[in-house]
């Protein structure tokens, strides 16, 4: 499934718990971690004189690296390293499709200060603009996510991104013997006051049935053995992060984007707000992004 997993690394509590995640990943993959370091040369406070202070910043990123390194090698992870200078956000997504990755693994928050480039917003400016599938997680304090992964809710609304996300979701499911969760969600936060009268609902209801039985369809043609389907009525990103925390989920498969009418699930912010709220991994795939199994 995946064979070159990039890791944007900056030394933080973050980069380091993910760091562990992704070696799980790695090991059952058999895949190869790539370790990154991206020197941030946009930052206010970088002022390049003869290059001196982007050489200091190469440097600490060298020292960064060789504490995921000295991590892999006492998990005995396959890996290679990399320190470059840029804005890190595109430099990552651009890295990872120049260099034919499967994954991208991101915590998101990382640490205030010098290598600050993995919190928050850049992790969603990544998943934004990357053509490689990211899985970001928010790992609390002590805390340890399981994988290999058993249940994988993927939210569909039938529309384009979904479908296509939903293709890697399954292909990751099926190799897994997990079980799949499609949820469908209709979105009653913008049919008005009087939602369940409108035929706007009614039209939302089929399209959420229809995504829902499509996703079931494709499960059996990837082999995926167990399902469980749900149609949800509400916000679908607190209908998500509902699913997820009643039904045990180890894991999130998603389109970043979806529907922009009514009935839209998984458009822009729903995505990132589950990226940045969900207590488990979230997977997330452009449409760009090309499916591997």
């Amino acid at each position: 499934m995946y064979e070159d997993i990039l890791l944007p690394f900056d030394g933080s509590d973050g980069a380091i718990d993910v760091l562990h995640h992704g070696s799980a990943i790695a090991r059952w993959a058999d895949a190869t971690i790539h370790v990154l370091f991206v020197a941030d040369t946009t930052r206010d406070s970088v002022v390049t004189i003869e290059g001196q202070v982007i050489d200091a910043l190469e440097d600490q990123g060298e020292d960064i690296v060789e504490e995921a390194v000295a991590a892999l090698k006492d998990i005995g992870i396959d890996h290679k390293t990399d320190v470059i200078q840029g804005n890190p956000a595109p430099t990552i997504a651009n890295y990872a499709e120049r260099y034919g990755h499967d994954l991208i693994i991101m915590p998101t928050h990382g640490r205030t200060g010098v290598s600050r480039y993995l919190i928050g917003s850049v992790t969603e400016k990544v998943v934004r603009l990357s053509s490689v599938p990211v899985l970001t997680a928010r790992i609390q304090p002590d805390e340890r996510l399981d994988f290999p992964y058993e249940d994988v809710l993927i939210p569909t609304d039938g529309s384009r991104g979904a479908t296509h996300a939903a293709q890697h979701g399954l292909s990751f499911a099926a190799v897994l013997d997990a079980t799949v969760h499609a949820l469908s969600v209709v979105d009653e936060t913008s049919l008005g006051f009087d939602v369940r009268d409108t035929t706007s609902e009614m039209s939302g209801e089929q399209v959420a049935n229809n995504a829902v039985d499509d996703l079931l369809s494709k499960a059996k043609t990837h082999g995926v053995t167990t399902t469980v389907s749900h149609i949800a009525h509400g916000s679908p990103f607190e209908e998500i992060l509902s699913y997820i925390e009643s039904n045990d989920i180890d894991a999130v498969v998603m389109g970043t984007t979806g529907r922009r009418g009514t009935d839209r699930i998984l458009f822009g912010s729903v995505a990132e707000k589950t990226v940045r709220s969900a207590p488990v991994p979230v997977v997330t795939v452009g449409e760009g992004d090309a499916t591997k199994s």
